[in-house]
């Protein structure tokens, strides 16, 4: 072998040799990685990932009173679900609460975050005072709601009552019980999008409303050129988790309504728990959980779709 041949023949070696001490050390990150991943992944599999393949498999049978499926029917509970009137008047109330809720807890919080942004004496107490229904459970705000809105002693009323206004049925008329529903559910969701908000307003670099107000930029110009557009990323993620949170409320409707009057206020997710544990319809309730899944993953999809396009991260 000449001197040239045997120089290619050490490179290719040393080659092997780097290539597969690089495939070791890239394969004992991974080790290493997945040890540390596995009380995630533990976890996720027993609360998340077998509880939704569980829901799947019971959505092709009908069960018995303990949820074990006795009967395979495939697409025959989807079916039959897709045509109920209850169903439908079901997903109608969710999209209308969906529709109430979105828009004006983000405004909402919007608002509070942008006031409680301004450098005054005593906002702190302000801002104590605009996140405090993050401390509160759902079970605990709705039971103070229940008297808020009691139809006879409730101070709502007894409000309306001082500018000669009747009482109003809050949860006891069709027409107002979801609206009652929606008004609770802002409420409770108000402090969290808040918190979130301040803090991306108090993350925008200063020095940007030093320049528009040495250019003679007023308050709403630099609102809507400046504010808005660095809070974008903030704002599209508070978006789409209250969207998300909105098609998943349940304690407020079964504390204050139940789902009444007259099923106005059956949301799906109520609905779901009335099949299963009212009911005792297993594979028609988990049916429903997949419907509702599907149809939040697609919307959420479109969402980010077109609603990233215009959330600005520099």
């Amino acid at each position: 072998m000449s001197a040239g041949e045997q120089a290619v023949a050490e490179k290719i070696q040393q080659y092997r040799v780097e290539k597969k001490s690089t495939v070791w050390q890239e394969s004992k990150n991974v080790r290493v990685a997945m040890l540390y991943l596995l009380p995630s992944i533990v976890l996720f599999s027993i609360f998340l990932f077998y509880p939704m393949l569980r829901t799947i498999y019971l959505s092709f049978f009908l069960t018995d009173a303990q949820g074990t499926a006795a009967l395979f029917v495939g697409l025959e509970n989807y079916l039959y679900i897709l045509q109920s009137s209850q169903f439908q008047k079901s997903m109608l109330s969710t999209f209308l609460f969906v529709l109430y809720t979105v828009p004006t807890g983000v405004i909402l919080a919007l608002f509070l975050a942008v006031l409680a942004n301004e450098k005054i004496r005593g906002i702190g107490l302000f801002r104590t005072l605009f996140s405090s229904t993050l401390g509160m459970s759902v079970a605990a705000s709705s039971v103070i709601w229940l008297f808020l809105f009691h139809p006879t002693v409730g101070i709502l009323n007894s409000f309306l009552g001082l500018f000669g206004i009747g009482s109003i049925p809050w949860l006891l008329d069709p027409t107002w019980a979801l609206i009652s529903i929606a008004v609770t559910t802002v409420w409770m969701n108000t402090g969290f999008s808040f918190l979130i908000l301040l803090g991306g307003l108090q993350n925008i670099d200063r020095h940007l409303y030093e320049s528009a107000r040495i250019d003679g930029a007023g308050y709403f110009y630099r609102l809507f050129r400046i504010t808005l557009p660095m809070l974008s990323p903030t704002m599209f993620f508070i978006i789409t988790i209250t969207f998300i949170n909105s098609f998943q409320s349940f304690g407020q409707v079964d504390i204050l309504t139940r789902g009444g009057p007259a099923e106005s206020t059956n949301l799906i997710v109520y609905s779901i728990y009335q099949d299963a544990f009212i009911n005792y319809q297993f594979g028609t309730a988990s049916a429903q959980a997949v419907i509702l899944f599907a149809m939040v993953f697609l919307l959420t999809l479109i969402q980010f779709k077109f609603g990233e396009k215009k959330v600005h991260y520099q």
